[in-house]
This record gives C-alpha cells, sequence and structure tokens, in this order.
C-alpha cells in the first residue's frame, strides 16, 4: 500500500500543486517550513544509507566518476544555456543554475530499480553526489549566474552543510547502531519523503500563484529541454566510453533527475520566489519523465559491454 502511494508521486504533486495555485492561502503560511521539510527528506535519505555505500567508490569508480563529471557539468552548463536562448531575466536563470547545480535526487534510485539498472551503483552516486554537491553548489551557481546576481557562496555554503551533510550524516549514524530500528521504519521512509516534496512544492506554487500563470509555461519548457538532455547524455556519453547498459541506464537517471526540493529550497532562502519556480516544476515534471523512461527500459534486455569496472 505504501509503495503504490509513493509511486503515485507525480499524481500527489499535481493535486497538491492545484490545490496551492487555486487556495493559496491554505499553505503561505508554511513558508518557514521549507528548510525543516527539506531537513526531514535529507535525514530520511540517510537513514537509507550506511557508510559502504561511500566506500563502494573504489569498486565502481569509473563508473561514478563519469557520472559525477556529467552531473556537474551537464546539467548546469545546459541550464545556463537554455536560459540564455530562452531569454530569461536573472532570477529566472539563477533558479535553473540551481536545479542544474545540486546534487542528484534520491528518485534516481527508485527509478533505476525499476529499469533494472544497477541500484547499488546508483545508491553510491546519489550519496557521493550529495556531500559534494555541498562544496560544489554554491561556486557552480556563483560563476554562471554570479554575474548578473549576488551569490552568497559562504552562507549557501553553511547552509548546505546544515540542511544536507548534517541531516545525511546523522541518519547514517543512526541506521549503524540502531539497524534493527531503521529496518522497521524503512517502508514508511519514501512516503515520508514524498509528503514533504509535495509540501515544498504548494508552498512555492502558493507563493508564486499569481506569477504562475505568466512565468510557469517558459519555464516548464525549459525544464522539459533541461531534463531530457540530462538524461540523454547520461546515458549516451556513458555508452561511448565503453560501459554496460546497466551502467547507462543507472548513470542517466543520476544525471538527469535532480534534488529538485534541494534547489527550490536554496532558492528560496537566498533568491527569491520566482526563482524556486524551476525547481518546483522540475520536482513534478523528472518523477514523471522518470517513471516513463523507467518503464520502457524496464521492457528492455539489457546488452553488456566491456570496461565497467
Amino acid at each position: 500500500m505504501l509503495k503504490k502511494l509513493t509511486h503515485l508521486f507525480p499524481v500527489w504533486a499535481v493535486v497538491f500543486s492545484l490545490c496551492a495555485f487555486w487556495q493559496p492561502e491554505w499553505f503561505t503560511g508554511l513558508k518557514g517550513a521549507i528548510v525543516p521539510l527539506l531537513v526531514v527528506i535529507m535525514l530520511a535519505m540517510g537513514l537509507t544509507l550506511r557508510p559502504d555505500d561511500f566506500f563502494n567508490v573504489v569498486k565502481n569508480k569509473r563508473a561514478i566518476g563519469a557520472g559525477l563529471i556529467l552531473q556537474f557539468s551537464v546539467m548546469p552548463l545546459t541550464a545556463l544555456a537554455v536560459s540564455f536562448v530562452l531569454g530569461f531575466d536573472p532570477t529566472l536563470t539563477v533558479g535553473m543554475v540551481l536545479v542544474g547545480s545540486v546534487a542528484g535526487g534520491t528518485s534516481s534510485n527508485v527509478m533505476c530499480y525499476l529499469a533494472k539498472g544497477d541500484v547499488a551503483l546508483s545508491i553510491t552516486m546519489t550519496a557521493i553526489s550529495t556531500l559534494a554537491g555541498v562544496v560544489v553548489t554554491p561556486f557552480l551557481v556563483a560563476v554562471l549566474a554570479g554575474k548578473n546576481v549576488d551569490v552568497p557562496v559562504l552562507s549557501m555554503l553553511i547552509s548546505l552543510v546544515k540542511i544536507v551533510l548534517v541531516p545525511v550524516a546523522l541518519g547514517v549514524i543512526i541506521n549503524v547502531y540502531f539497524h534493527s530500528f531503521t529496518t522497521k521504519i524503512e517502508n514508511v521512509l519514501p512516503l515520508v519523503s514524498m509528503m514533504a516534496i509535495v509540501t515544498i512544492i504548494a508552498i512555492v506554487v502558493a507563493l508564486n500563484a499569481q506569477q504562475l500563470t505568466q512565468i510557469g509555461p517558459i519555464v516548464a519548457l525549459a525544464v522539459v529541454i533541461h531534463n531530457s538532455v540530462g538524461l540523454t547524455l547520461g546515458f549516451w556519453v556513458c555508452r561511448f566510453l565503453g560501459f554496460e547498459e546497466k551502467i547507462c541506464r543507472t548513470v542517466a537517471f543520476e544525471v538527469g533527475l535532480q534534488n529538485s526540493g534541494l534547489a527550490t529550497a536554496l532558492a528560496m532562502k537566498f533568491f527569491t520566489p520566482a526563482s524556486a519556480v524551476a525547481g518546483t516544476i522540475f520536482s513534478v515534471w523528472h518523477n514523471l519523465s522518470g517513471s516513463v523512461l523507467a518503464g520502457y527500459w524496464a521492457k528492455r534486455p539489457i546488452g553488456r559491454r566491456e570496461g565497467t569496472d
């Protein structure tokens, strides 16, 4: 039952978004809850991880290295390019760049499982990119969007340590020392994360209700292009490098599916509600596109290639 509710994430996201759009007063008062909700999501992620998930980098160093490079190059650069082509102002541009500069989203692990990818590798890549993003994300945003927007790099770095590093580390510690407890609640954690994400989405939609009719469609187009490029290059660059298809599928999801909830929270904290629209729409869209792609790949046999170590 819980899995069915979680798999309906895109539906819940759309429902909450519509409610927030038509009745924004239901959610605007929750603006201050965005960061605490994100901390809950990161803690839930940590509770599913063990130290081995970080040490597995040695076993899959080529695949993880390729994934990290693609993650923090393709996505932020594509975000900037799409923003330029569509003529976005600095506010919308920084929102797009934020989405492109954060780590991979935890939904990639679910999509990877459904698509018959390498789930262990997916979890390891998500964990490592999440930790790397604590340092990398602020500097990418500063370099790519800082010319037109004042980017508080140090403040953002400190916030990422508090929002991401501390709760993830705490979750890992709890999982190590109280594993019997975390095993009992592991089926509930995806639902908790999903509800936290859809609530964040609803809050941002409510805060931007008046602007969404004007900027929503063009930002949605940008998000679709951005996500599509990430999924496509994540897969085909790995194919070009000679990885087996199972690895290619895994990296595609890691690159194309972003931690858009984090991007939304950072946009709200350091910039404007309008800059959080990209993260909000991405949260809905990448789960839809990821689900469709995972369903397609699940029906196709996996071919093998050399060079996966």
